[in-house]
């Protein structure tokens, strides 16, 4: 299974999947409880979705439905696989290379699921009154706000790690997420890193969730200056990270030993308050990859976790987060 666009809005999807080489969970004081009802209600604090009905939810310019990989990941299909693990609750990211700005779809999932679903949106920051939207979206029960480095208009084009976050209406998007309690959540490649640190300093009361490590080892090597660069964020006491998307970076082979140096480096330098396990379905659930993969890593795969650091990872950090 191949994608056409970018995980990263950098590095493609199609080659994200295609080096992708590799062949009920709870805490791990209750392991082999997940289907039973006193399980630990967990969270997957990042999943996309995506409709079969392209009329009604239409693609993005450019996107068609061949582009759709798999075809459709509706709210339902991702509970039936998450659901078996003892992980009850998600957090829907906004699928910007299908959807890009239109976030009826996670809107529409978290009203049809009360309790089930938070959402991460998107905003047009170069909008008149971005707040404006922010303050509808957060009463839709959005708790957070995706931003990547690229053009929302025209050619989506990247943008220099210099001025990406400069703009009059991106300072008024920070503001309005921390005067509502809301979460700014870059998605970003290493090189970014160092900005977010600077608009950090800037909003140091702003919620700040870095996506997946910050995508270090997509491209198969984990450089220690990039992961200097995610540990340096630890000292904005409002900055989060999720420990997330193993399929795609290093070695992308379960069961993903090869990150555990990165996941020890960022537990010491975030504590365990402030990192949180998600799976990226349905990336993670492309074969050979399984959601047991991703899951197990944290509940069986990291011997330095104490029962409380797995019950921060698997759940109290996005509860706080995004469930509030």
């Amino acid at each position: 299974m191949t994608l056409r666009d970018s995980m990263a809005e950098g590095v493609t999807r199609r080659r994200f999947l295609a080096t992708a080489t590799a062949g009920g969970m709870a805490l791990m004081h209750s392991a082999g409880h997940a289907n039973d009802e006193n399980a630990p209600n967990l969270i997957d604090a990042h999943s996309h979705i995506w409709p079969p009905d392209t009329s009604e939810y239409q693609l993005a310019a450019g996107q068609t439905v061949k582009d759709l990989a798999p075809p459709s990941f509706t709210p339902q299909g991702l509970l039936d696989i998450c659901r078996p693990h003892g992980v009850n609750r998600v957090v829907l990211i906004q699928h910007t290379i299908y959807h890009r700005l239109d976030n009826r779809y996670i809107v529409d999932a978290i009203a049809a699921h009360p309790g089930t679903f938070s959402g991460v949106a998107v905003v047009d920051d170069l909008a008149d009154r971005p707040h404006d939207e922010v303050l509808r979206l957060r009463d839709k029960g959005v708790r957070g706000f995706r931003i990547i480095p690229r053009r929302w208009h025209g050619d989506h084009s990247p943008l220099d790690p210099d001025v990406w976050l400069d703009g009059r209406g991106m300072r008024s998007v920070w503001r309005a997420a921390v005067e509502n309690g809301m979460a700014m959540c870059p998605l970003i490649d290493p090189k970014y890193l160092p900005s977010v640190d600077t608009m950090c300093r800037s909003f140091p009361e702003t919620n700040v969730v870095v996506d997946h490590f910050g995508r270090i080892g997509a491209d198969g090597v984990i450089r220690e200056r990039d992961v200097d660069n995610l540990c340096r964020l630890a000292r904005h006491r409002n900055t989060y990270v999720k420990v997330s998307a193993f399929y795609a970076l290093g070695k992308k082979q379960a069961p993903y030993t090869d990150l555990i140096p990165m996941i020890r480096r960022v537990l010491d330098a975030f504590g365990p308050e402030r990192l949180m396990w998600a799976s990226d379905a349905p990336y993670q659930v492309v074969p050979p990859h399984t959601y047991a993969d991703s899951i197990n890593l944290i509940k069986s795969g990291l011997p330095f976790l104490s029962e409380a650091d797995c019950e921060w990872l698997l759940r109290r950090t996005a509860e706080k987060v995004y469930f509030t």
